[in-house]
Parts: structure tokens; sequence; C-alpha cells
């Protein structure tokens, strides 16, 4: 499987999951949760969904380049970031409006960091393009 199409698979998954959690936090939490623990619970699909559409990018991005691109590692590491920084960011922020255990509130911005380096090596990327 190449690298571009891992990454749709991927944002495909993070895309269609985050839909699906935002709906069920529109129709499903609305009035069993806290304002506080719904609007996590709305962050981490927001968030989710950004960076699903910044998955997208790679992927058109990865399509156009040659695999021996200077830019292709480097938008692949910024791929893999925000996949994990999905995972953690806004795993955590559904877990803890479910569940209401405040310690998951610590693991949150290890996501942040995890999106923010993604746009740091997207940056890298970019300046490698010709």
């Amino acid at each position: 499987m190449t690298t571009a199409a891992l990454f749709l698979r991927l944002a495909a998954l993070l895309g269609g999951t985050g839909v699906a959690l935002g709906a069920f936090a529109a129709h499903g939490l609305r009035g069993r949760l806290s304002p506080d623990r719904l609007a996590a619970f709305e962050t981490g699909a927001r968030y989710q969904l950004l960076h699903a559409v910044a998955l997208l990018a790679v992927v058109a991005l990865l399509a156009r380049l040659d695999a021996r691109a200077p830019a292709t590692p480097w938008l692949a590491r910024a791929a893999w970031c925000w996949t994990a920084g999905t995972v953690l960011f806004s795993g955590s922020l559904y877990l803890l409006a479910l569940t209401g255990v405040r310690w998951l509130g610590a693991i949150t911005p290890l996501g942040g960091a995890g999106f923010i380096a993604g746009w740091g090596l997207l940056l890298f990327a970019a300046a490698r393009l010709r």
C-alpha cells in the first residue's frame, strides 16, 4: 500500500467517525452531559474533522509528488503527527466528556503538541518543494 493510500484511508476513517461523533454529541448527548463536558466533546470532534481534512491535503500532495521528492517523508511525518494528535487530543476529550475522569485532561495537551508538530513538519515539507 502506498503512503498516499494509507493516509487516504486514515482521513476517511477520521472524517467519518468525526462526523458520527459530532452528530452523536448534538443529538445523543445534549441534555445528558453538562454544558462544559458537551463542549469538550464537540471540541474533540471539531479538531478531528479539521485534521482529517489536513490529511486529505497531504494525500493530494503525495499523489502529485514523486515518491523520492525531498518533501515526501516530511509530509508523511506531518500526517502521522496529526493522526497521533487526533487519537490523543480528541480521544482524551471524548473520554473526559463521557466519564468525567479529570486526569484524562492531562493527555489532551500531548495531542495538541502532535497537532502543532504536524503543522511544523508541513512547513518543513513546504520548504523542500520546488
